[in-house]
């Protein structure tokens, strides 16, 4: 029976400890984590280590609970022994539970406070609740395993997501130290050319001399007493000889300078090459460190890791995108059922040394595919990829709806060879960034031949996507504005990312294709419909827009990107960014503003910013004749923006303040 409350009387002069510095910075780094993990924000290093330290002890402590379903089953007693223990069936006599000894309060230490700080809010306020609640996917918090996997999910796509910003942070490093041994090489180069200038210099007129005769090189030899008339001859060949050695001697000292400015040259080439080669090296030990790390996800992780981050999106699109991630996550759990693990790129190499339980897997000649193998499950054989393979086709479906933006490489947007650059850099391998670089430094493949993960080239080699099998690509699109899946292109080209690089860059794909650059539909004559990525006037998630840096304004990340160049070339002239009022303007804006100015505001679902391509300024823009909207209708039209003729001075309805990206109205 449990002690009386009275029993053990709690002293009231008892207080609990102060926090320690260590302590309290443990409680600011837990809530600076859940912080970080609700706003979805790239954890720190240190972060995803605590992260993964709180995840290893919650396992641990839950496997060394007894849960309900291991408890010993008990013979039911009689109601008139309520004292008396239930018999356990288990074989070991279970140890009598003995009452709870209270430790009174004045009596703890600073140890209990750590504890809470390390394990309970770490383990038990941000892993279950966090991740039951953020990860799509997962089930409710009352099931541990779903949970442990999101979790597990989570910290793995954070650590390589920091894998990945770190091997980006190196390129540019190590694009800096190639730009300062290109201006290093060129200093040699200048530094070799004067030494020897210098040294021809000092080379003819010490041949001069040496084919001189005594009198040249000695003219006073020529002095004689019988002869005034030659004296003072004799004497300017002296001054003039004088000089020139003068000048040789200035030429020679000339040249041991450039001799060491060609050796300081040098060492500083030197000094730059080996900058190069450490910053390439730690580059590549980043990419083996992320192929070590996806190598140990099982197939149940990655499955989760295709869920997170993705934008819902609209009309057909959505159905696509979501059945593209079905049979992706069908497959995964396929695998996970059979407890087959894929292994790495390198351990399918080579066809004739697998991996135990794997065979080579064969075309339909019968001839060995590279990079892959099957694995029999029941009767049936089934297509075992690359661990990499796996996690980069994984991190492609997460960022299912991001929106597009020319020359984005992620994680907000991407064009398409950022992002199937992005997609294969979360595997740890790093490809170039377009996709004519793309197609050139890959190992073709046959379309024929297509395996998931294979990237796929559109005819002409403008676009290129992520194959999914079914005869279908993700990628981003400059047609929709978003990342989507979409059909396998007819005419299409491939090449195998986990294949070894061909000796011999692939012949450039020929041109052709009816769409331009990421899959852009070619300009046609009339006007420009306003409708993109399937989305009705003003129902446009935000995030599936690019933040224009001001008050919470987005725009279509094209329009966005177009606006921020125009505001910078209009601060230029003004000293001061484009000052805006509206842009991205949703259905429920629109209702509050035809409430407030009917006569102003369009009808609700119809407005011009419900595109999110439109603005309306301010500052001595929203003013016809100053010098502000002069500059705008002299030079928004080389950022893609006009003002309606609608809009203009004298029109029907004039707003000198609103602008569109594109003719739109």
């Amino acid at each position: 029976m449990p002690a009386s409350r009275t029993s053990t009387p709690r002293p009231r002069t008892a207080a609990r400890p102060a926090l320690t510095a260590s302590q309290a910075q443990a409680l600011r780094e837990a809530l600076a984590l859940r912080e970080a993990l609700a706003a979805g924000r790239p954890l720190t290093p240190e972060q995803a280590a605590a992260l993964r330290t709180a995840s290893a002890a919650r396992t641990a402590v839950r496997r060394s609970t007894p849960t309900s379903s291991k408890r010993p089953t008990a013979k039911p007693k009689a109601r008139t022994k309520p004292k008396a223990r239930p018999k356990s069936k288990s074989k070991a006599k279970p140890k009598a539970r003995t009452r709870r000894e209270r430790t009174p309060r004045s009596e703890r230490t600073g140890s209990t406070w750590s504890t809470r700080l390390g394990v309970v809010a770490l383990s038990t306020l941000l892993l279950p609740a966090l991740a039951s609640v953020m990860l799509p996917g997962s089930d409710t918090p009352g099931h541990s395993g779903a949970n442990d996997t999101a979790s597990l999910a989570l910290t793995a796509q954070t650590s390589l997501l920091q894998k990945a910003d770190r091997y980006r942070q190196l390129q540019k490093d190590v694009a800096t130290r190639r730009a300062e041994l290109d201006r290093a090489r060129a200093a040699e180069k200048a530094a070799r050319a004067q030494v020897a200038a210098q040294q021809q210099v000092v080379g003819s007129t010490a041949a001069d001399l040496y084919r001189a005769g005594p009198s040249e090189r000695v003219p006073v030899l020529d002095l004689n007493v019988h002869d005034p008339n030659a004296t003072s001859s004799a004497l300017y060949r002296s001054a003039l000889a004088e000089r020139a050695g003068e000048a040789l001697d200035g030429a020679v000292v000339r040249a041991e300078r450039a001799t060491v400015a060609l050796t300081a040259a040098s060492d500083r080439v030197a000094s730059a090459e080996d900058d190069v080669a450490a910053i390439s090296e730690r580059a590549d030990v980043v990419l083996q460190n992320a192929r070590a790390e996806v190598a140990d996800l099982s197939p149940a992780v990655t499955a989760q890791l295709a869920t997170l981050g993705a934008v819902h999106v609209a009309g057909d699109q959505r159905a696509r995108n979501q059945q593209a991630t079905a049979r992706w996550q069908a497959y995964l759990t396929q695998l996970a059922k059979a407890e087959i693990e894929p292994p790495a790129a390198a351990e399918l190499a080579d066809p004739a040394d697998l991996p135990a339980g794997l065979s080579p897997a064969l075309d339909a000649s019968g001839k060995p595919v590279p990079g892959i193998a099957w694995a029999v499950i029941g009767s049936h054989p089934v297509t075992v990829l690359p661990a990499e393979t796996v996690a980069a086709v994984s991190s492609a479906l997460s960022q299912l709806g991001k929106p597009f933006l020319s020359g984005g490489a992620g994680p907000d947007a991407y064009d398409c060879g950022g992002f199937t650059a992005a997609s294969w850099l979360m595997a740890g391998y790093a490809v170039p960034a377009s996709p004519q670089a793309q197609w050139a430094a890959g190992a073709s493949v046959p379309v024929s031949s297509l395996q998931v993960g294979d990237l796929v080239f559109a005819p002409g080699g403008q676009d290129v996507g992520l194959y999914l099998g079914a005869g279908e690509v993700v990628g981003a699109s400059a047609g929709t504005f978003q990342v989507g899946v979409r059909p396998v292109p007819a005419g299409s080209s491939a090449v195998r990312v986990t294949l070894a690089a061909p000796a011999q860059p692939n012949a450039a794909l020929p041109a052709g294709g009816d769409r331009g650059a990421c899959g852009a539909p070619l300009p046609k004559p009339g006007p420009v419909s306003p409708a993109w990525g399937g989305w009705s006037n003003g129902q446009i998630p935000t995030e599936a827009l690019c933040a224009l840096g001001t008050g919470g304004h987005r725009l279509r990340c094209d329009a966005a990107a177009s606006y921020k160049r125009m505001s910078a070339a209009y601060e230029s002239t003004f000293g001061s960014p484009l000052c805006i009022t509206d842009s991205y303007r949703g259905y429920a804006s629109q209702v509050s503003a035809f409430i407030r100015k009917p006569a102003l505001a369009a009808v609700p679902g119809t407005s011009n910013h419900g595109w999110a391509l439109a603005v309306d300024l301010c500052d001595g823009i929203n003013v016809a004749g100053s010098p502000q909207w002069t500059w705008m209708t002299v030079n928004a039209g080389r950022f893609g923006f006009v003002q309606p003729d609608w809009a203009r001075p004298g029109a029907e309805k004039p707003e000198p303040w609103h602008w569109e990206y594109g003719r739109i109205s």
